[in-house]
């Protein structure tokens, strides 16, 4: 069958096989060299500078320097007003050039690799860069692959290949990739290879692969089996040949390589706002000097041609004789004062907070990565910060969104129980020895009809009923659904059993030379390992797996059994079948799947629905114990029916075009008029410390839902395992078959609780009078837990306890697809759980979107799996937990660690801390530039608005750079408000964070009227100080230069928490470094401040000068901060005089001890 030739150019794509030129020559696909640099040696400064100047504040800094190169608007030297902008894009420029200078070293090294090519028919070495779509490649075993390949043949006669995909998805269990039997036994040395493939157009989804193969006339398909990826490995494979059919940029890693967009902090939005209105401060400063400019001149205007700077021209004897001066007349001369105030108060807009943010969010994610507390030693996992742009929000997190199984539980699976033909069997703990040795026994003998006796690598623990039996003939219905049961969790699968030799062991630890052959299996899900384990347990041993077959061990007897046809698992149908051919040419379609999908597809007779009752009534049981349930059903598939879904099956799986859905329906051809076999119950355990957390993230007023695709019934047995339901909750239970029916059970759920619309906004972000009486308490032994929560407006009060919402999937989809979400909304914020269930990922997307619309309410999502990553990206903060279901979700995520009991530390300790620096950060750099550009406005004031400055051009520029610049970085890594003990074991401190303590418009203008008092302090006492004296201004302004250094970092230090060494060194060691500064700059002859320093500092009034600056300036600020903490301590404030006061009690009682042993 020919392809239609626009479908064949516009959607697929033609690879020759060993045909390299003819693959080429009319599509010219892209070369197998791969270039992840972002830059060349001529574009690096362009593109660099480009990249950069994205960031408005560096427009509005190249904007004052451009005007200050204009000579009339010449405030600072042109060269020193340059400094800083050159300054931060230099630093910027020469980390993104070594990051791209390793980057193409990377790549050198990458694309000068080689490998093995047919080549002249041999295969002879050759650069990967060289490789070209269409040619043969050969790679032997532990090497990488260099580009997307169909195998075409293995050095395993049944063309298995096992391949590591660790590179690309981050999971260390082997994958099986399969040669078509047509090619397997091809020679490509020295022979003649021809052959077509046409595969769709390249495409980042690593999961699947669509095309087809023609070879001698005869089509195959091809799939994701068939291909073998870029970056992954070859294992216990010796040696595998394929045809590249994606080369170098249009490989599936390197589409999967783009880096995630980056997320911005609620903070740094917040801050944009105080930004403009500082920018406003700014605009109202210049325009009064600018007015103040022009009512001076107006006054003046007829003494101008005597003024300095005013003369229409030089005196005789000056510097240029008679050479006339530029006046250009009082409106201009306004406009220019105007523009020169703008340049001498540029700082008021700090450009220097942008790389302090960044400096200060990568030291505190080095403090988080190197956490011990949050390091996973099972899976040797540390804490990953994958986003340096969010640490802040850590600290306000409201809402988390959080999967189930992988993420609560530690997707470790065991097989506990199972209902075979309508009776139960449990698979439980063994009670005593005698049991354990005689189903170890059972388990582990060898069978004695096999040449070579298997075993499994981990014992499981076997029910000796059904084990008995297993092994009493097969005569009967309950014996032949039981043999099928286990037949169809050996053979209904994706696993790869892994042989590896042993040798067992006498009863008495001595060597028996018996050849056994220990099996583990590695499957791409832990369900399906567990379940293939547990047939193994019972005798049913998959041992082999082909593309074409597989042989199961049964109680000694080998079982070659073909596969005709896979169905693998999906979303949609929630099932997965395999048609399989029997020795005797018999033919079966074995299924298991979800219990909502397969009950529906049971043949109807009255002994089938009997047994589906008795299966749902255990399924129930298992649910209700918290294990994941799967129903298991065959059918025998004969004539016609046989041969119309082999003939659909491989239409479909031949197609380029819609082969999913075609693949769907072909397989609902099969699955239909089941025979029901039995059930299974798989136990997934809580990880360590899941009901701790949960309890400690409720105390801290942060509301957690789970979202799982796992029934019902398992999803209330786990929440009420790790206390995110408890008994006193009123569960609201909403499981809709329609619309209507959904917005019923809604509004009467509403109705019931009394739940207004809406009413879930209001929030108070006051203190509470309770706080400070429990907070005393606390200095009294007692504990902080005691705080009353903020249930205002809160109808479960009004039930007399907290609710509970718990939604299906079915129900979202009428909900979130309709106009119930406010319905939904409502209901679900007034609940303090709620648990959705049989929820698929984008339901999951939804629900997080539901929230973060609709609030301001911060929102953060953890998840492990595929399925959690659109949950993941759509939250304000993702976190990917580096589990058992590869590393999509990690890859996907903001930050990663090992285990769900880290978040607690994550956001009580590491949020809190960055929350609470950060925003004395951005409030501190305001208030360090602001009350320097008020200092200067104060004087030119008095200057007769000329916008001349008393301090040197250096001086003003060095002030944000270097003078005060490290002091603010080493405080915002390492001050701590409070111990990580503390926070941990008072979980309720965490709700600073939520009302907006460390960063809010209120403390912005207290900030602002403190800088103001500030300043005029600054100005005031050095002028009047020296009123008398015929001190020069070059002088004055080497004392304001030092004492505003002082005073910010006096501010600074009165502020300061945790005192360490570093912390020390950086304020003090700021003030000795301005010092030395200023007494290098006043050491320079040419500048016009030569020698000041140093007659100010023989003067006592100069440094009588800088104390009363300093005791008069934050005496204010002092005595608010004392009232306020005596009078309206806040929860941090008290928690920490409790801290303070256990430390002195832990020291004197120390002392106390000593004296007494003395």
């Amino acid at each position: 069958m020919q392809l239609d030739n626009n479908l064949v150019r516009d959607n697929v794509r033609l690879i020759y096989i060993d045909d390299s030129q003819r693959t080429n020559e009319e599509y010219e696909f892209t070369g197998n060299e791969i270039t992840t640099s972002k830059y060349t040696v001529i574009n690096f400064l362009p593109k660099n500078l480009f990249i950069q100047f994205h960031r408005v504040a560096y427009i509005y800094f190249l904007v004052i320097a451009a005007l200050n190169q204009l000579p009339p608007l010449a405030v600072f030297g042109r060269t020193v007003s340059l400094f800083p902008l050159l300054f931060v894009l230099t630093v910027t420029a020469i980390k993104d050039g070594y990051e791209d200078w390793r980057r193409h070293r990377s790549d050198r090294n990458e694309n000068n690799k080689e490998s093995l090519v047919l080549q002249s028919g041999k295969f002879q070495l050759k650069r990967w860069k060289d490789i070209r779509v269409g040619e043969v490649v050969k790679i032997c075993v532990d090497e990488t692959i260099p580009c997307d390949m169909v195998l075409l043949r293995t050095s395993d006669p049944s063309g298995v290949a096992y391949i590591q995909t660790m590179n690309l998805d981050g999971e260390s269990n082997l994958k099986t990739r399969y040669a078509r039997q047509e090619t397997s036994l091809m020679s490509f040395e020295g022979g003649l290879t021809s052959g077509v493939i046409r595969c769709e157009q390249p495409n980042r989804n690593i999961y699947e692969f669509t095309a087809n193969m023609e070879l001698n006339v005869h089509k195959v398909s091809l799939s994701q089996s068939n291909i073998i990826l870029r970056g992954c490995q070859v294992k216990n494979t010796e040696w595998v040949v394929g045809v590249v059919v994606y080369a170098g940029q249009e490989t599936k890693a390197m589409l999967n390589s783009a880096v995630s967009p980056s997320k911005r902090s609620r903070l740094e939005q917040a801050m944009n706002k105080e930004t403009i209105w500082l920018s406003v401060f700014l605009f109202i400063l210049c325009l009064v000097v600018a007015i103040g400019m022009c009512l001076w001149l107006m006054r003046h205007q007829m003494q101008i041609d005597t003024l300095p700077y005013y003369r229409k021209s030089y005196l005789i004897k000056g510097k240029f004789p008679g050479k006339p001066y530029k006046y250009y007349g009082i409106p201009m001369e306004t406009f220019f004062a105007f523009l020169s105030s703008i340049i001498v108060f540029q700082i008021m807009i700090p450009i220097s907070l942008y790389i302090t943010m960044e400096l200060v969010r990568l030291g505190q994610s080095y403090f988080m990565i190197e956490d011990k507390h949050m390091y996973d030693s099972s899976t040797n996992s540390r804490f990953q910060c994958r986003s340096l742009n969010i640490n802040e929000d850590l600290g306000q997190i409201r809402y988390v969104f959080s999967d189930k199984t992988g993420t609560l539980t530690e997707n470790k699976m065991e097989f506990r129980r199972a209902t075979v033909f309508g009776k139960h069997y449990r698979n439980s703990s063994v009670v005593d020895g005698t049991t354990k040795d005689t189903e170890t026994a059972e388990l582990t003998k060898p069978t004695p009809l096999s040449s070579k006796g298997r075993k499994l690598k981990s014992d499981i623990a076997v029910d000796a009923q059904l084990m008995g039996l297993l092994h009493k003939g097969l005569d009967g219905s309950e014996k032949i659904s039981a043999h099928e049961f286990f037949l169809t969790l050996a053979a209904c699968n994706t696993v790869i059993p892994i042989p590896s030799q042993t040798t067992s062991e006498g009863s008495m630890g001595t060597e028996i030379h018996e050849d056994l052959e220990a099996i583990d299996y590695q499957g791409e899900s832990p369900d399906e390992e567990a379940l293939v384990a547990a047939a193994c347990a019972y005798g049913y041993i998959l041992f082999e797996r082909t593309s074409g077959h597989i042989a199961v061990d049964v109680n000694g007897e080998k079982l070659r059994l073909d596969v005709l046809g896979l169905h693998e698992f999906d979303s949609v149908r929630k099932r997965m079948s395999v048609v399989i051919r029997f020795p005797n040419n018999d033919v079966k379609v074995l299924v298991k799947g979800a219990d909502t999908s397969m009950l529906s597809i049971l043949r109807e007779d009255r002994e089938n629905d009997d047994l589906s009752l008795i299966t749902q009534r255990h399924l129930n049981e298992y649910s209700s114990e918290g294990l994941r349930t799967l129903v298991l059903a065959a059918r025998d598939l004969e004539g016609e029916e046989l041969e119309e879904w082999q003939s659909m099956y491989e239409d479909a799986s031949t197609s380029l075009a819609d082969r999913s859905l075609k693949l769907r329906q072909t397989a609902s051809l099969v699955e239909s008029n089941l025979c029901l076999l039995g059930a299974t119950g798989i136990e997934d355990k809580l990880q360590e410390g899941v009901p701790e957390t949960i309890e400690s993230l409720r105390q801290a007023g942060i509301k957690v839902w789970v979202l799982t695709g796992d029934k019902q019934e398992t999803a209330i047995s786990i929440a009420l395992s790790c206390k995110l339901l408890t008994g006193d909750m009123h569960q609201i239970i909403i499981n809709g078959t329609s619309e209507s029916e959904c917005k019923m059970l809604l509004s009467e759920a509403k109705a019931k609780y009394g739940v207004k619309c809406g009413g879930f906004r209001t929030q108070s972000f006051k203190l509470k009078k309770g706080a400070e009486s429990d907070f005393v308490d606390v200095l009294a032994e007692s504990k902080l837990s005691n705080l009353p929560t903020e249930d205002d407006g809160n109808p479960e009060l009004t039930m007399g306890g907290p609710l509970a919402l718990i939604i299906d999937g079915n129900s979202l989809v009428y909900i979130l697809e309709r106009d119930l979400e406010s319905e939904l909304f409502d209901l679900a914020t007034s609940c303090r759980v709620v648990l959705c269930c049989r929820v698929a990922p984008l339901q999951k997307a939804g629900i997080v979107d539901l929230i973060k619309s609709r609030t301001d309410d911060m929102t953060l999502a953890i998840g492990d799996g595929a399925n959690d990553v659109s949950m993941i990206q759509m939250a304000d903060v993702g976190v990917g937990i580096c589990g058992q279901e590869g590393r999509q979700a990690v890859m996907a995520s903001d930050f990663a660690m090992g285990q769900f009991r880290f978040l607690k530390r994550l956001l009580l300790v590491h949020g809190h801390w960055n929350y609470q620096r950060m925003g004395y950060l951005v409030l501190y750099n305001f208030y360090r530039n602001a009350v320097f550009v008020f200092m200067l406005f104060w004087y030119i004031l008095c200057a007769a608005f000329s916008t001349t400055s008393a301090l040197t051009d250096w001086s003003s520029v060095f002030y944000s750079v270097i003078y005060t610049s490290i002091p603010t970085i080493v405080v915002g890594i390492m001050d701590k408000d409070l111990s990580h003990k503390t926070l941990l074991q008072y979980p309720k401190l965490y709700e600073a964070g939520h009302r907006q303590e460390g960063y809010n418009s209120y403390l912005f203008w207290i900030m602002m009227a403190d800088t103001i008092w500030q300043s005029l302090v600054l100005f005031c006492v050095p002028r009047l100080a020296f009123k008398e004296s015929t001190i020069d201004i070059w002088s004055m302004g080497s004392l304001w230069t030092v004492a505003v250094v002082i005073l910010v970092n006096i501010h600074l230090a009165m502020d300061i928490q945790r005192w360490v060494l570093y912390t020390h060194i950086s304020i003090w060691g700021s003030v000795i470094m301005t010092y030395a500064c200023v007494v290098v700059l006043d050491s320079i002859p040419v500048f016009p401040n030569y020698g000041t320093i140093y007659e100010l500092a023989k003067q006592p009034t100069y440094w009588f000068s800088i104390l009363l600056i300093i005791v008069i300036a934050l005496l204010p600020r002092f005595t608010i901060k004392a009232l306020h903490r005596i009078f309206r301590p806040s929860d941090i404030q008290i928690a920490r005089e409790a801290e303070i006061l256990r430390k002195r009690r832990f020291f004197y009682g120390s002392r106390l001890f000593w004296r007494s042993t003395s």
